[in-house]
């Protein structure tokens, strides 16, 4: 009598969960980055990076840039280098507190909007709750983020709202290895180890 296996169902695309680089990540652009993915299919993956800083030209700046008038007291929006691809195509990653035509939900508490009318409302204070604004993108072809992941390139985790929109850039890294229920000084950037 042959016994069948039980297979575990794990998720092929991973749209609203975070990517983690592992240590021994080979592509230094990438190195100790956490990416929220927001699109994921057979066709290939979209994501941004959450926790690297942009620090060529402020928020207040890009709207002098586009022509947008900020109300006083508007606060500012966190900008952040969201990959390597098209640097100056921007994306605000947002709570789903606000919606319009064009806006993408990627899971039930975050959205995606690429137009300049989130930026005119955020001006003005009546943006979403809780956002960042990330200048660029990563993306990868079909099968070549799976790859990856055979690779021990990455490691996935759901999103948690926390470590997609806090300040804390310089612990999202260990803060979403730990969610992952690893510890960094513990993994190897080797396949098949950890």
């Amino acid at each position: 009598m042959v016994m069948g296996k039980s297979r575990v169902e794990i998720p092929t695309f991973f749209a609203g969960h975070l990517l983690v680089a592992m240590p021994g990540m080979p592509d230094p652009r990438f190195a100790r980055t956490v990416i929220y993915m927001c699109a994921h299919t057979k066709d290939g993956a979209m994501g941004l990076v959450i926790n690297k800083p942009f620090t060529q030209l402020s928020f207040p700046d890009l709207l002098d840039q586009l022509d947008i008038k900020a109300a006083s007291g508007a606060k500012a929006i966190r900008m952040r280098t969201g990959g390597p691809v098209e640097s100056g195509r921007g994306f605000v990653l947002h709570s789903d507190d606000y919606m319009q035509d064009g806006t993408m939900r990627v899971q039930d508490s975050i959205a995606l909007t690429a137009t300049v009318d989130i930026l005119k409302a955020m001006a003005q204070g009546e943006g979403p709750r809780r956002s960042l604004l990330a200048l660029g993108y990563a993306n990868w072809g079909p099968g070549q983020l799976e790859g990856e992941l055979t690779g021990n390139g990455w490691l996935t985790v759901p999103a948690d709202d926390d470590i997609v929109f806090d300040a804390e850039l310089d612990t999202k890294w260990q803060r979403a290895l730990m969610k992952a229920g690893a510890h960094p000084s513990f993994l190897s950037g080797e396949a098949g180890h950890a």
